[in-house]
């Protein structure tokens, strides 16, 4: 055999095996998502009528948005899950990087990941796309169904353990309801006097909830949630 040939079989060897792992990821992570879709709509439908009788109709609704994503909406918030369709390997110098579980077997750092992020229910209800958001967690998941989170506060103290963590029902129920929670206690702030103080005719003229000033909770968001601290993950296919 010819070193050209070795080469070319080593090299289809590796691709067939590093495709073949972020496949196998990819299903994986989807196959979570796709739970979590489902426990976002049974939540929903078995507390829709158990909510109490109120001058003001309480929201709770599901909307399934698609193959990667979905909204989950309760009083005046929504939250959006999405999955991305890419599979990442973390940074050498990440935490998760550290300990004996992918230390034994590198493979287990791939992972697909799936990102909570929170908006106000009125910027999809008024069409205000100028509106801001946060993501509050996303969820990393390996071939093997272990998972952590990366998330605001409580959210990612409580699931951290990679090693022993493994994701089923009664752990993507408990994560909904955690990110309801985080979500609810998460108020909404009066937006810094300088950024209102000024606007045109045009906008006075134009109902409020139409206005071109930016309604969120904090500081605002920006769709580059591909990033761990200190280092961008390198982005994989499927």
């Amino acid at each position: 055999m010819s070193s050209q040939t070795a080469n070319t079989k080593s090299l289809i060897s590796a691709i067939v095996a590093k495709a073949g792992l972020k496949q196998e990821v990819y299903h994986k992570t989807l196959e979570v998502f796709n739970a979590f879709k489902k426990e976002a709509e049974l939540l929903v439908s078995e507390n829709r009528t158990k909510l109490p009788k109120s001058k003001y109709p309480l929201l709770l609704d599901f909307a399934d948005r698609g193959e990667f994503e979905f909204k989950l909406s309760f009083g005046s918030d929504t939250l959006v899950f999405f999955m991305h369709s890419n599979v990442f390997e973390f940074p050498r110098d990440h935490e998760v990087m550290k300990n004996s579980y992918i230390k034994d077997d590198k493979s287990r750092s791939y992972c697909g990941i799936i990102h909570i992020f929170n908006f106000l229910a009125d910027s999809f209800k008024y069409n205000r796309t100028g509106d801001v958001g946060y993501c509050i967690g996303r969820v990393f998941v390996n071939r093997e169904s272990h998972y952590f989170i990366e998330g605001k506060h409580e959210i990612g103290l409580l699931y951290n353990n990679f090693p022993s963590s493994l994701i089923d029902i009664a752990a993507i129920r408990s994560i909904i309801h955690s990110a309801m929670l985080y979500t609810v206690n998460f108020d909404l702030l009066t937006p810094p006097y300088d950024s209102i103080k000024e606007v045109t005719v045009g906008e006075m003229q134009t109902t409020l909830d139409s206005m071109s000033l930016k309604t969120g909770k904090r500081l605002g968001f920006r769709f580059q949630a591909d990033e761990l601290p200190g280092k961008r993950i390198k982005r994989g296919t499927r």
